[in-house]
């Protein structure tokens, strides 16, 4: 039907139309594979919105010619979960396709376990998010996990042509696809929204449309509403989010925590990015940042909304007055960077472990000085190996906390890693 969106209409029935993801469906590739040859195993498809987990599972539903039942974990609950095996213990086995599927509490989940263990059911679940965190692990076990990425623009464009050359409504316009750019900026790697975006182009024209970039960006900014918290708005939003934490402005990290949560962000989504700004942002700054956020994500797991938010108030007003440091965020960084040119440097023999009599023989942890037998419980030896000796990863940052880590450790190492106590 012409008043179905172009994205629905364009969604693709069969592998050969199926766009993108050629790591897992390319000739010979695993997913590619188990679908031809019938090995049918409940899975957990993972990727960001538009990429095509949903339809991804249809196609495999009808490849397998299988029933396909369909639930939103967004309003679904125990009793469809319910009614959804009965049919499928009637059908004598079905595809269970749950989208969102990290939204379903613990309870929920565990009512999947038996269905999907004795084989009523084949499960496919969608998620955003990662599953090792929103799936529990008796169910996530049971299912191979997929990872879907963003489609690249060779991907986009094929979308874009097969739209133009295949839908029935669109042939019978005249349109010139002049420009792509701004079509394939603004769609962030999901083709659903490239293709939500293409149509508000060339909807409701007379005559000939030619698609420009200039054309894109003036329907976009009189059609914002177009972009929900899984499109461009979800990843500007939160960063916005962060750096104003980052800018130590509460009322700013307060303004877009709100659009989050009026948008029907998910909580947790939310939590986990405030603890990790507390170790990236805030750091050794103030410690108490990281306790801060941890007890916070915890309560928010417990709590959910609408009172989690008050939680998140708290934590996000903390981190955004607490003073700041990236110090150990940047010597992680560092340190992994040397690692990498430098991975096959020998442990000293003095570092070794020595469980047994032969490394005992061999030397392993001979002159080792044990930092608790010396005065202050600390000793000067050397832990790095010989080639990076004095090599610096961690420099203190400007704040009240590392200054006084930082006068600490020039009282032990003398010169030796140059820490400035100024």
């Amino acid at each position: 039907m012409k008043n179905t969106p172009l994205a629905e209409r364009m969604r693709p029935k069969t592998l050969s139309n199926y766009i993108g993801q050629e790591h897992l469906l390319g000739k010979g590739q695993v997913l590619a594979t188990a679908i031809e040859q019938q090995n049918i195993h409940s899975m957990v498809f993972w990727g960001p919105p538009g990429v095509g987990k949903t339809t991804l599972a249809r196609i495999i539903a009808n490849y397998w010619e299988m029933p396909f039942f369909q639930l939103s974990a967004i309003n679904a609950g125990v009793k469809e979960v319910r009614e959804s095996i009965e049919m499928a213990k009637k059908a004598r086995g079905a595809i269970l396709f749950i989208d969102e599927i990290h939204r379903f509490n613990k309870s929920q989940q565990d009512r999947l376990l038996g269905a999907v263990e004795n084989g009523t059911i084949s499960l496919i679940g969608a998620t955003t998010e990662n599953p090792s965190f929103e799936v529990i692990s008796a169910l996530l076990s049971r299912c191979q996990v997929y990872t879907l990425q963003h489609h690249t623009a060779e991907d986009l464009d094929k979308v874009l042509q097969r739209a133009l050359t295949e839908d029935e409504y669109l042939k019978e316009q005249k349109i010139e696809l002049k420009e792509t750019q701004a079509l394939l900026h603004f769609s962030g790697g999901d083709a659903r929204r490239l293709l939500n975006l293409f149509e508000l182009a060339v909807n409701q024209n007379k005559g000939k449309t030619v698609v420009i970039d200039n054309t894109i960006i003036e329907k976009l900014a009189r059609n914002t509403a177009l972009y929900d918290k899984n499109g461009e708005q979800h990843y500007d939003i939160i960063s916005a989010f962060i750096k104003s934490i980052r800018g130590s402005d509460p009322n700013a990290a307060l303004y877009w925590m709100a659009r989050m949560i009026n948008g029907g962000e998910d909580p947790k989504f939310i939590a986990r990015r405030i603890l990790i700004s507390a170790s990236e942002d805030i750091g050794l700054a103030n410690p108490n940042a990281l306790l801060i956020a941890n007890a916070a994500f915890d309560a928010v797991e417990r709590i959910g909304y609408p009172e989690c938010e008050i939680i998140l108030s708290q934590a996000v007003v903390y981190l955004a007055s607490s003073p700041k440091s990236n110090a150990s965020y940047k010597a992680i960084k560092t340190a992994k960077q040397l690692a990498q040119k430098t991975h096959n440097l020998s442990v000293p023999m003095h570092l070794r472990n020595a469980p047994t009599k032969l490394m005992k023989d061999l030397d392993y942890g001979k002159d080792y000085l044990y930092a608790h037998d010396h005065s202050g419980n600390f000793v000067d030896q050397e832990f790095m190996p010989d080639a990076l000796k004095g090599q610096k990863l961690y420099d203190a940052g400007n704040n009240r906390q590392e200054k006084i880590m930082a006068q600490r450790l020039a009282l032990w190492w003398k010169k030796k890693y140059n820490y400035n106590i100024d």
